[in-house]
């Protein structure tokens, strides 16, 4: 289990929709796209796609029976800020946004990363993704599993380190496989764009520019990381990624020094 790593999976199929122009432009509002209600109102209308994939969209509302006061990391009783303003980590938002993508994509989220992704990188069979027992959402008179973005009650990706790697590898070639561009630069280049909020945080990726994630690690570098100090970290400047599994949160840092330092010592 990889536990949020899983959102940096999921923010990609957004950069896919994005490629195949299934949502037009990622500051148009969600509502365009979710006509159900859901971003329907003064607090949630005037949330566009940029803001989920930056975790700063300040949604409010239930999904699957989840408010997403549950999951406001930063004061549960706080007032509410206008999307785009404010960062908070919050996975009641993320499955928003898996939510969301899957009305966009009108077929499950797995299948599309298996088809667009997975396979052409010559990942095994082995990895799934789980959403909730009462998450399954209608689509074209279908039922269809909307999957979480991380393991918080339940859900999220099981998947083994060495698929981890290739997805981490597509990105340092900057999407391209075989040379395949499977997802474009351009979106790669915007999900690691630090977000005003938060600096150390693009769309669902971390960035460690300014040592603002592991000052001990190189500051032109960025991460996907899960729960259990799960990490898929790329330094692009050396061509070089490792994936760590279940380290210390407070050691990862030095050990990330470390590999870094035996790289340029090489």
């Amino acid at each position: 289990m990889t536990f949020s790593v899983t959102k940096s999976f999921l923010s990609t199929i957004g950069g896919l929709a994005l490629d195949d122009s299934l949502i037009r432009n990622i500051e148009e509002p969600v509502n365009l796209y979710v006509k159900d209600g859901k971003f329907k109102g003064p607090q949630n209308s005037p949330i566009i796609w940029k803001n989920l994939f930056q975790q700063t969209s300040e949604w409010e509302g239930t999904l699957f029976d989840k408010p997403d006061i549950a999951d406001r990391r930063k004061g549960k009783e706080r007032q509410l800020q206008k999307p785009g303003t404010f960062w908070e980590y919050n996975d009641v938002r993320v499955n928003l946004t898996s939510y969301s993508l899957l009305q966009v994509w009108r077929k499950a989220l797995p299948e599309v990363l298996k088809d667009r992704i997975m396979d052409p990188i010559g990942a095994t069979d082995t990895w799934i993704w789980h959403g909730y027992n009462n998450s399954d959402v209608e689509i074209d008179g279908r039922m269809i599993k909307s999957v979480s973005g991380g393991g918080y009650w339940g859900g999220g990706m099981w998947i083994c380190t060495w698929d981890q790697a290739r997805f981490g590898y597509l990105f340092l070639r900057n999407g391209i496989w075989n040379n395949i561009q499977l997802i474009s630069k351009d979106w790669i280049d915007a999900a690691m764009t630090q977000s005003k909020p938060e600096p150390t945080y693009g769309y669902m990726w971390w960035i460690n520019t300014d040592g603002g994630i592991w000052e001990e690690a190189p500051h032109n570098s960025f991460a996907a990381i899960g729960g259990g100090r799960n990490v898929i970290w790329v330094w692009p400047k050396h061509d070089f990624l490792v994936v760590i599994r279940w380290i210390d949160p407070a050691k990862t840092g030095e050990f990330l020094g470390m590999m870094a330092d035996a790289v340029i010592a090489k």
